[in-house]
């Protein structure tokens, strides 16, 4: 039902479109553009199931435009998430999974200050790139050389102002699945909505966000207490500032209106900085700590987690660059060690991953592949860009 309700709204906003495009027929311009994204992969680990894992993903991507008078846009963005992969177990067994998603479907109509997008989008915001306190839509894996994440179902809304302060309001509805740190799904009978306020600071900027939405526990089997409406509120705050160094802060309160016992309160505080030392052609190192805590009382701060995590990238010669990043668990001392070297050409790019990590991820920030990312292995990956 979900689906039909954004897709009623992007046509609206194409009807839209059409209305104000017949009075001023001479100014109107449009455009249409196709283009997708195709990866193959070679990923090896013993300690898999499938030791070995051989896979490919294409995501064609349509983009129509219609440029109207006074710097006025509305767009429209469609694509699909197509991939199968194989796991083998040489001589025993095999595994054959693949499925077609929609992965991004919106209509935007936008001006110089105004922008509204409704439709499967990419929501995110925040400065962290490691260890994001406020990754609250979606799952990008900060080691995933493509950047993949799901999107969400929603009504986005922001407006520029002049002075570069900016303000977003959003709806969210039908997102049955955890979304970004969340462990409890959400209950799809009841929407949820929130905004964000982002004012420049001298050398930077500071926001503070909020997000309130209608939990669902059923399906955790006794883990938590069952509940099927668990009013949540969510409020971030965030900054960014350029001085000798880049440093940054986010901070994220949880709170639910039922006693889910330790889970009942959720704190999240990541603080981080990055450089680019001047070393040959430019060695750049980001920083970052986040403090992870669940507990019945806010701010109790007596289940806790601590995870530092460093990331350098550094290219050699015109088309090669190789980055690594590390994560240490202060908790359960346990080191998460990921490189990447990759070849970058006009349209293609040749990646080449190892790492080393414990069998059991702990870590409350991974995306999709943390499974395949558990103890030690290599990953080739191809990919195409049309």
């Amino acid at each position: 039902m979900k689906k039909y309700i954004y897709i009623v709204g992007v046509i609206l906003i194409f009807w839209f479109s059409k209305s104000e495009c017949q009075d001023s027929i001479p100014a109107l311009k449009d455009s249409i553009t196709f283009k997708g994204q195709l990866s193959s992969w070679a990923h090896f680990n013993p300690q898999n199931p499938y030791p070995l894992y051989l896979g490919g993903r294409y995501i064609p991507q349509l983009n129509y435009e219609i440029q109207l008078p006074e710097n006025k846009l509305i767009d429209f963005e469609v694509s699909a998430n197509v991939y199968g992969d194989a796991g083998i177990h040489f001589f025993d067994s095999a595994y054959v999974d693949g499925d077609l998603n929609p992965y991004r479907m919106w209509g935007r109509y936008s001006t110089e200050q105004v922008e509204v997008r409704l439709g499967l989008q990419k929501i995110n915001f925040g400065s962290a790139t490691m260890l994001r306190a406020l990754r609250w839509f979606d799952q990008v894996d900060p080691r995933d050389p493509l950047q993949l994440t799901d999107g969400v179902w929603a009504a986005l809304g922001r407006y520029y102002f002049l002075n570069n302060a900016n303000i977003w309001l959003w709806g969210l509805y039908g997102n049955k699945n955890p979304k970004g740190l969340e462990y409890v799904k959400t209950n799809v009978n009841y929407p949820e909505f929130g905004g964000r306020l982002q004012l420049p600071v001298p050398k930077g900027e500071a926001a503070i966000s909020y997000n309130h939405r209608v939990a669902d526990s059923r399906d955790l089997d006794g883990m938590v207490p069952v509940f099927n409406e668990i009013q949540e509120n969510k409020i971030g705050i965030d900054a960014k500032l350029d001085m000798l160094v880049g440093v940054w802060f986010e901070g994220v309160w949880v709170k639910k209106s039922k006693n889910m016992g330790d889970y009942t309160n959720q704190e999240v505080m990541t603080a981080g900085t990055d450089y680019t030392f001047g070393i040959g052609s430019g060695l750049y190192v980001v920083f970052e700590h986040m403090l992870f805590a669940n507990d019945e009382n806010a701010f109790q701060f007596s289940n806790t987690l601590n995870f530092s995590g460093i990331s350098v990238r550094y290219p050699i010669g015109m088309f090669d660059n190789i980055g690594a990043i590390f994560y240490y668990d202060w908790t359960n001392n346990s080191v998460y060690n990921f490189i990447n070297w990759y070849r970058q050409f006009d349209r293609t790019t040749l990646y080449i991953m190892g790492y080393w990590n414990p069998e059991n991820n702990q870590m409350p920030v991974m995306g999709t592949a943390r499974n395949l990312y558990g103890g030690k292995g290599v990953q080739v990956m191809f990919v195409y860009n049309h």
